[in-house]
C-alpha cells in the first residue's frame, strides 16, 4: 500500500512540475531549477537525512527556508506576466489526489488523523472547487467573475496556511505541539519530503500568480 502511495504522489508531483512549467510560458530556467531541486531534495530523503530529529536546529527546517527563497525569486522573475490560468487552476485540482495520499498515509500511520480531512484539514475543496472552475471554463468558454476568483484564491491560500501550521506543529521537532500520539513523519523521507519542498510551494506560488494577475491586470480573464 505504501509503495503505491508513493508513486502515486511522485506521479502528482510530476504532474504538478509539468503543469507550472507550462503555466508561467514554459519558462526552461524555472524548469531547470525545479527539476535540479526535486531530485536533490529526493536522493537526501532517500538516504534518511531528515529523519534524525535529534539535531538542533532540525535538518528539515532547510526545506521550507530554500522553498521560500525560491517561491520569491520565481515571483520575482516572472513579474509581469500573464499565466496561463488554465494550468494554474488545474495545479489547484492536483490537491484533491494530494488529500487522498494524506488520507492513506494517516492509514499507515506516518502522518496523524488531523492532517487529512477526516480533521482540520479541509484543503480538499479547494481541489473540488478548482476542478468546478475547469469545466466551468471548458463549457462556457470563459472563466467565473473577477471578484469570484479573488475570493476563491484567498480561501485557498488560508485552507492552505492553515494545513501547513498543522503539518509542522505535528512534526516530531522540540517545538511540537500536536499529535504527539501519531507524529507526522511522512514529510521526512522520500518521496513525501517533495510535498513541503516543491507541492505547497507551487501550490501558493499559483494562488499568488492568479491573485497578482486577476487584481492588476483587466485582460487576466481573458
Amino acid at each position: 500500500m505504501k509503495s503505491m502511495t508513493a508513486l502515486i504522489f511522485i506521479s502528482i508531483t510530476i504532474t504538478s512540475l509539468l503543469l507550472f512549467y507550462a503555466a508561467v510560458n514554459k519558462n526552461r530556467s524555472i524548469l531547470a531549477a525545479s527539476t535540479i531541486w526535486l531530485l536533490l531534495t529526493g536522493l537526501v530523503a532517500h538516504f534518511d537525512y531528515f529523519k534524525d530529529t535529534t539535531v538542533t536546529p532540525p535538518r528539515f527546517l532547510i526545506i521550507p527556508a530554500v522553498a521560500l527563497t525560491g517561491s520569491i525569486v520565481i515571483l520575482k522573475k516572472v513579474k509581469g506576466l500573464v499565466p496561463d490560468k488554465k494550468y494554474l487552476f488545474a495545479i489547484h485540482m492536483l490537491r484533491l489526489p494530494v488529500e487522498l495520499v494524506l488520507y492513506q498515509l494517516y492509514l499507515a500511520k506516518l502522518i496523524p488523523a488531523v492532517m487529512t480531512f477526516e480533521g482540520w484539514n479541509f484543503d480538499i475543496l479547494t481541489g473540488i472547487t478548482a476542478l468546478l472552475i475547469l469545466v466551468y471554463y471548458f463549457t462556457r468558454k470563459k472563466y467565473p467573475v473577477n471578484l469570484f476568483l479573488i475570493f476563491w484564491n484567498i480561501a485557498g491560500l488560508l485552507l492552505l496556511l492553515i494545513i501547513v501550521i498543522i503539518a509542522i506543529l505535528s512534526a516530531p521537532f522540540p517545538f511540537q505541539q500536536l499529535a504527539f500520539d501519531q507524529p507526522n513523519i511522512a514529510v521526512l523521507q522520500f518521496p513525501f519530503i517533495w510535498l513541503p519542498a516543491y507541492v505547497v510551494p507551487v501550490v501558493a506560488v499559483s494562488h499568488i500568480l492568479l491573485l497578482r494577475c486577476l487584481i492588476q491586470n483587466k485582460k487576466c480573464l481573458q
